[in-house]
C-alpha cells in the first residue's frame, strides 16, 4: 500500500532520465564539487580519500555530497532511513575510519524526517519497524519532532563511540559530531 504523492513517472521513465542524467553526469566538468572526468580517472587509479564520514537518512532532499559542496572522493556517504545504526553501517563506518584514514565522522539527521514521525506517531508493520523501534529507543517519550531528530543523532553517535576500533581511533584524533539538515534552507546545524 503507497501512502503520500504517487511520482507520475514510470519504473521504464525513471530509469530512462537516470539514465540521461547519468550521460550528463560522465560529460559534466562544473560542479559545487569535483565531478570532472580527470577526478574519475584519478580516483579509480589512486583510490578513494574522503575527508569526512557522514551517516544520514536515504530521504531524497538529503544530498550530502550537495549540501556540502563535496565532489568524487570527498565523502564516505552511508545512507539509511532515519540515519540509524546498525553492525552494516557500523561496519562501513569502521572501514572508512580504519582503512581510509578518515578523521571526521559526522551522525546527520534532518528536521521533517519520515522515520522520526513513524517512531513518534506511527506503529509500522514489517521491516521498518526495524527502524521505528531504533528510533523509539533513541528518543523515549519525546514528542516534538526537532527535539527527537537530535536525540536520534545523539544515539547513533553513542553507538558509534561504543566500537572498540573507533575508540582506539578518537585517542588518534578522530572526532565523531552530530548534525541536522534543515529542508527549508539548506543550513547545517552542528552539535558543538
Amino acid at each position: 500500500m503507497s501512502h503520500g504523492k504517487s511520482n507520475a513517472l514510470s519504473a521504464d521513465q525513471a530509469l530512462e532520465k537516470l539514465k540521461n542524467g547519468n550521460t550528463l553526469y560522465l560529460i559534466s566538468k562544473i560542479s559545487s564539487g569535483d565531478i570532472s572526468p580527470r577526478r574519475r580517472l584519478d580516483t579509480s587509479d589512486n583510490g578513494q580519500q574522503p575527508y569526512a564520514i557522514v551517516i544520514t537518512c536515504s530521504d531524497s532532499r538529503v544530498i550530502p555530497e550537495s549540501i556540502f559542496g563535496a565532489g568524487i572522493g570527498d565523502l564516505f556517504v552511508i545512507r539509511v532511513a532515519g540515519n540509524v545504526m546498525d553492525d552494516h553501517q557500523l561496519g562501513s563506518v569502521e572501514y572508512a575510519a580504519s582503512h581510509l584514514g578518515v578523521k571526521l565522522i559526522v551522525v546527520m539527521g534532518h528536521n521533517h524526517c519520515g522515520a522520526v514521525d513513524a517512531a513518534i506517531n506511527h506503529d509500522p508493520d514489517g521491516y521498518i519497524k526495524f527502524i521505528t523501534d531504533e528510533i523509539r529507543e533513541a528518543i523515549g517519550e519525546e514528542k516534538n519532532e526537532y527535539k527527537a531528530c537530535c536525540l536520534n543523532v545523539l544515539h547513533s553517535i553513542d553507538i558509534i563511540e561504543k566500537s572498540l576500533l573507533i575508540h582506539e581511533q578518537e585517542e588518534q584524533g578522530l572526532k565523531v559530531v552530530g548534525a541536522v539538515y534543515r529542508l527549508e534552507d539548506g543550513k547545517v546545524d552542528f552539535f558543538t
